[in-house]
């Protein structure tokens, strides 16, 4: 959750006017602890105010095309929001259950690239740099551990 925040500035900043919808978007998206999906957002935001999905996506279009929002690939073929890099919120990637779907903010100094090198032997100019790491979360982990032995056998990534 960001306290530091000033959403309504940083909507304005971008040349877009604080419209509820945006407002409340952007503030479910920037006071999560991890990125979420558009029905996580959807389900968020239909408790306070009535909105279409038609509409959330068009905001999170808009809001992503300004780069206050960014657009996560995940494992499973969707897409998660998060708010996109700015003085409180510094560049940092992702982890991805196979299991369970839960996406993680990593620490942004736990995996460093060194664009500079890759730059110097494929000179373009790189405007966005994603990196998810995919494998088995720390509770699905303690779950499969509780199970009985027969159970671990029959389980297995969802296809």
């Amino acid at each position: 959750m960001c306290q530091r925040c000033d959403y309504e500035m940083l909507l304005e900043s971008a040349g877009l006017g604080s419209t509820p919808s945006r407002l409340q978007v952007l503030e479910i998206i920037g006071n999560s602890t991890s990125p979420l999906s558009a029905q996580e957002i959807f389900s968020t935001l239909e408790r306070t105010m009535q909105v279409n999905r038609v509409t959330l996506y068009r905001t999170l279009d808009l809001l992503v095309e300004h780069k206050l929002v960014e657009r996560i690939t995940a494992g499973d073929r969707s897409f998660r929001y998060g708010l996109a890099e700015n003085s409180n919120h510094p560049r940092h990637h992702h982890f991805f259950c196979t299991l369970c779907g839960a996406m993680e903010c990593l620490n942004p100094h736990s995996i460093s690239l060194d664009l500079e090198s890759f730059h110097a032997t494929f000179p373009a100019l790189i405007e966005k740099v994603e990196l998810r790491l995919d494998g088995v979360c720390i509770n699905c982990l303690r779950h499969q551990r509780t199970r009985p032995s027969h159970d671990l056998a029959s389980s297995s990534k969802p296809g």
